[in-house]
């Protein structure tokens, strides 16, 4: 059975062992790094299973860091942050992170949140579907490959199993706190505020206008519906 890598990026030695210590009970190989240049240089060495990033760090801060390695793939990231403006977990979002915590936390709840992210990872939820034919769409569960036109989009752990929520269950129409659930699994923890950033990049990967949503569509003051 093969160990998962966590990496865990943070500036505070105390927070950082604490983190490690929880994930490694938790059965994770840990790697650990204290600031953003030592988290570049770690990832390059090999890109790990996920990554636990805090968004304050020396030299090279978290969402620049994270900018880069959704340049190089869809690795998962869990941001922490001090920071309790929405708009500073936003921007995390948006530049791809797949989820967030907000300092002070539980590490208990931290390592809940990297085992989720994982599982989204591993497709465990999906994996014993065919696929989804919706002619110009195709959503593959077992390969959890989405193509549209035959040109295939590159999702993240979170935008796929969104997707595939909204898509399982044609014009259904779920609420922000449903999603969360139903894709986060810990909904009283996470801002729904998140699933508006998440669909709003779902729609950027698949749409031909994202303005003008063509399969993730908005039903206002309600939520959001998959059109086949």
């Amino acid at each position: 059975m093969t160990v998962e890598t966590i990496l865990v990026v943070e500036d505070e030695p105390s927070i950082a062992e604490v983190v490690s210590l929880y994930l490694r009970r938790a059965g994770f190989q840990v790697r650990e790094a204290r600031d953003g240049e030592q988290a570049i240089a770690q990832i390059e060495q090999g890109l790990p299973d996920l990554i636990v990033l805090d968004l304050m760090l020396p030299h090279v801060d978290g969402l620049e860091i994270t900018r880069w390695v959704r340049s190089l793939g869809d690795t998962p990231i869990i941001m922490v942050t001090a920071r309790r403006e929405e708009a500073d977990r936003i921007a995390g979002l948006e530049l791809g992170a797949d989820d967030y915590v907000v300092k002070p936390f539980s590490p208990q709840e931290l390592v809940s949140r990297v085992k989720a992210v994982l599982r989204r990872t591993k497709g465990s939820s999906f994996n014993a579907e065919k696929p989804m034919d919706f002619g110009d769409l195709v959503i593959d569960t077992q390969k959890r490959l989405v193509t549209v036109e035959a040109v295939e989009r590159i999702l993240t752990a979170t935008e796929f199993d969104l997707f595939c929520v909204l898509a399982r269950h044609p014009r259904q129409v779920f609420t922000r706190d449903q999603l969360l659930d139903r894709v986060w699994g810990l909904s009283d923890y996470i801002d729904p505020s998140t699933v508006t950033v998440h669909v709003r990049r779902l729609r950027e990967k698949i749409e031909a206008d994202p303005s003008a949503p063509r399969w993730v569509q908005t039903v206002w003051g309600v939520g959001y519906k998959f059109e086949p």
